[in-house]
């Protein structure tokens, strides 16, 4: 097919007039002076630990934990949250959310063991493909999981595979929120949900009580909204039978951090067409920013949401599943100069395999060198010691200068790092608690 290249070009020239919001400097600048204010409790961890390394700080994951629960309680007296494990699957971050109150939202039988292995005894297994042993762990273990089922195929396996144990099985089933393109390979279409319905009522050995839906990258509650009405129509058709069988509505999560997302210029929906046309891009101090709105106001919007569409109808427990929120903000990097190439050039002792992917080409995190803090930004290839060009850190660093043997924190890596770290080419970091060191406190 033809592509429209008119149409191609207005929307290119829309998107390079209605361009990304830059990062306000004095946003980014209280996030660092905060750094720079307990630079000795990072760098007496790195004296005792050696870097790189994963430093959690378990009051924050507690704080996030309290707001969260908190906001969407007043809302939903009865709301049930679940920590989403793929977000940061490190132990001791699962440990002291499950040691909160939250219950734990696993996508694997790995991630199902990590949850068992904290004690923690309200789980739900979510996620496309279980295996047979993975199955047969949720099975096994049926007084602490809810199974949410992906498929009609699931539903016959897990079945089967609860028939086998001798056990009837808490179950949930997982809409899906992309009728087209990849989003499909989750969850079953709104449309056949009643067949699911039905179909469930002659499995013996699986009690169907709920559904799901996840959304993912929310800004904002619009698509959380959206969805919960569409569930609303589809629970029109229910029978009063039906209704009565749903005890929970379970809204997922993908909620953002207050923050905000922010982006290098490569990042933006601008910056791609500029480097398209060979545009040379300035990285080093030009940052962006996604606005995003507060947990309350997702809070509000979900709740006047599922009272207009949903309570109407039946009533159930809502349940949700934030990962990124709870764990953004309560793990950083810690790593250490070993060669500096040029001014404009370092390399230091942590690779991107600690996170994952080439994640600072595009996301935008300040470089903090705390052995010679400054609130100045110095333009500098920040770089790790993998052998690949892409393992970059950063086009910039906040400090007086850099030098071999400098201590830089890259804050804020608590989301979708640890949990895809690679073996790849050197050692991961070691995690380290703050809470955990006595000497290391602040």
């Amino acid at each position: 097919m033809t592509p429209d290249v008119d149409n191609i070009l207005k929307q290119t020239a829309l998107m390079l007039k209605e361009s990304t919001p830059e990062l306000k400097p004095d946003e980014l600048n209280a996030i660092v002076s905060e750094f720079i204010s307990r630079r000795d409790v990072f760098l007496r961890l790195n004296e005792k630990h050696n870097s790189p390394l994963y430093v959690v700080e378990p009051e924050i994951l507690s704080e996030r934990a309290a707001q969260f629960t908190s906001a969407f309680r007043r809302v939903f007296p009865d709301a049930r949250i679940y920590y989403a494990l793929k977000s940061n699957n490190c132990p001791q971050v699962v440990q002291i959310l499950a040691g909160s109150g939250l219950g734990l939202d696993v996508s694997s039988g790995m991630e199902l063991q990590i949850a068992l292995d904290s004690g923690a005894r309200d789980i739900i297994f979510s996620g496309p493909g279980k295996t047979p042993d993975e199955l047969n762990l949720a099975v096994k273990n049926h007084d602490k999981v809810t199974v949410l089922m992906d498929s009609f195929t699931e539903l016959d396996r897990l079945q089967e595979t609860a028939l086998s144990g001798g056990v009837r099985v808490r179950a949930g089933v997982r809409i899906t929120t992309g009728q087209h393109g990849i989003w499909r390979k989750f969850g079953i279409p709104l449309t056949d949900l009643p067949a699911f319905m039905g179909r469930a009522e002659k499995c013996s050995h699986i009690d169907l009580q709920g559904v799901q839906s996840h959304v993912s990258w929310n800004l904002n509650p619009t698509k959380h909204v959206e969805i919960i009405k569409a569930i609303g129509a589809a629970f029109a058709l229910f029978s009063a039978e039906q209704k009565k069988r749903i005890k929970f509505l379970d809204i997922g999560g993908g909620f953002w951090p207050p923050q905000g997302e922010w982006l290098q210029e490569s990042g933006t929906a601008e910056g791609r067409i500029l480097h398209a046309v060979s545009e040379r891009l300035n990285p080093a101090f030009r940052h962006f920013k996604q606005p995003a709105v507060g947990i309350e106001q997702f809070a509000s919007a979900i709740g006047t949401a599922v009272k207009e569409y949903i309570f109407p109808q039946l009533s159930c427990r809502i349940c949700l599943e934030p990962g990124r929120w709870l764990c953004n903000d309560a793990m950083h990097l810690l790593m250490t100069v070993i060669d500096k190439k040029a001014n404009d050039l370092v390399i230091t002792d942590a690779g991107i395999n600690a996170v994952g992917w080439e994640r600072f080409e595009n996301d935008y995190f300040p470089v903090i060198n705390l052995s010679n803090p400054s609130l100045t930004e110095r333009e500098c290839l920040v770089m790790g010691s993998l052998c690949t060009p892409h393992d970059l850190w950063g086009y910039s660093y906040y400090g007086a200068a850099i030098e071999p043997g400098n201590v830089l924190l890259i804050p804020h890596q608590g989301a979708y790092t640890y949990s895809l770290k690679q073996e790849f080419i050197k050692p991961l970091p070691k995690v380290v608690c703050v809470q955990d060191d006595p000497d290391c406190r602040q």
